[in-house]
């Protein structure tokens, strides 16, 4: 079976981001049958319109290369309620031009991370509700909530017990869904 290609794209831009530490232990536990990326998302200039006919060359690269991934998953903390602005950019970046959009059937999942106690649950159904336009199929079980991430890591930033278990199922119930 070849290997499915998945693309991470994280929320969070912060060097030592608990979401980007929970997406490299996600690549750490995935089954042999996916290869999981980081798509870097930092560097995208703001969605304009106006920009489309010549677009910056970050766009043209985010899109090429997520077209070359066969799903995505989402890992996200949660702003004010809602998802990151550098992932709602992402988003749109990917969508445009107008029927265009390079996220069209890509089989995705989303994990919602935060350091307080609710998981980061309206970040997660936010995101969710943006990929139902955009034809992305989102798994829905298992749901992946993560609450008080600040406390799972251990030393060299790896999670274990229920945590691992955890993003091993997760992983586990993705493939199958893909």
């Amino acid at each position: 079976m070849d290997k499915k290609r998945i693309a991470v794209l994280v929320g969070s831009l912060r060097k030592e981001s608990y979401n980007r530490r929970i997406a490299n232990e996600l690549i750490r536990l995935a089954p042999d049958s996916l290869e999981l990326q980081i798509l870097e998302i930092g560097d995208l200039p703001l969605y304009n319109e106006d920009l489309e006919e010549h677009a910056p060359l970050p766009w043209v690269k985010f899109r090429d290369k997520l077209k070359g991934y066969d799903g995505v998953l989402f890992v996200t903390p949660e702003y004010n309620r809602s998802i990151p602005g550098v992932l709602k950019n992402a988003i749109d970046v990917g969508s445009r031009p107008s029927g265009k959009s390079v996220w069209k059937g890509k089989p995705g999942a989303v994990i919602s991370v935060t350091t307080g106690r609710l998981g980061a649950f309206g970040a997660n159904h936010i995101l969710r509700q943006s990929m139902v336009f955009l034809d992305v199929s989102i798994m829905q079980q298992p749901e992946a909530y993560i609450s008080n991430v600040g406390e799972l890591f251990d030393a060299n930033s790896r999670v274990s017990g229920k945590t691992e278990i955890l993003l091993k199922d997760f992983m586990e119930s993705y493939v199958k869904w893909i």
